[in-house]
């Protein structure tokens, strides 16, 4: 399992093969020397680039960050004063493209997301990296004329969290939505939030 690619730095090849582990073979699965091997690097090169499993780890979150940024194309949402229904359709493709061509990429976010929970200090990069992507949702909301931009931030998230997950790793991993459900059910929620 080799995921160079050309131009990558080392610590880009580090990272991307330390988040292709996470999604195969679980936290348990990630060493350095398996990083080695995977990214195809003589043994000892992951720990010159990350010493510990801390800054592993940190480095993977990183990475996973500027990854599903592109995955999500958060920069490429439409003006939210061009309508729900042009955001509402960029929106669910994002959403269907971490389901499907990116599912790995997802995967390995719920393996940091629970490691997380058990290390404080990878907490802590975790919810920086995430923030990002709540701060653009938020601004987004605001923009269709949100009453409480915070809240349905969080109920977007939740929604969008919640189908990855039942998708990618819970009871509906057999069964991926169509495009074409992941609008009508993103077009329920954003036209009940914003109705009142």
């Amino acid at each position: 399992m080799s995921v160079r690619t050309a131009g990558a730095s080392r610590a880009d090849l580090v990272a991307d093969s330390a988040l292709a582990l996470l999604a195969e073979r679980g936290m348990r699965g990630l060493t350095h020397r398996a990083v080695d091997q995977a990214a195809g690097l003589p043994q000892g090169s992951t720990s010159n680039v990350a010493r510990t499993r801390q800054a592993l780890l940190e480095l993977a979150v990183r990475r996973l960050a500027e990854r599903e940024a592109r995955v999500l194309a958060l920069h490429e949402m439409p003006d939210p004063r061009a309508g729900t229904d042009s955001l509402l359709d960029a929106m669910a493709l994002a959403t269907h493209r971490a389901l499907t061509r990116h599912r790995e990429l997802t995967l390995a976010r719920y393996e940091l997301a629970l490691e997380a929970t058990r290390r404080p200090e990878l907490r802590a990069h975790f919810d920086a990296a995430g923030a990002r992507f709540r701060d653009q949702l938020t601004g987004l909301v605001v923009g269709l004329g949100s009453t409480s931009p915070d809240r349905h931030a969080l109920s977007l998230i939740a929604w969008a969290d919640g189908l990855m997950f039942s998708c990618v790793a819970g009871s509906f991993s057999a069964r991926v939505p169509t495009l074409d459900e992941v609008r009508a059910d993103l077009r329920e929620l954003l036209h009940g939030m914003l109705a009142a």
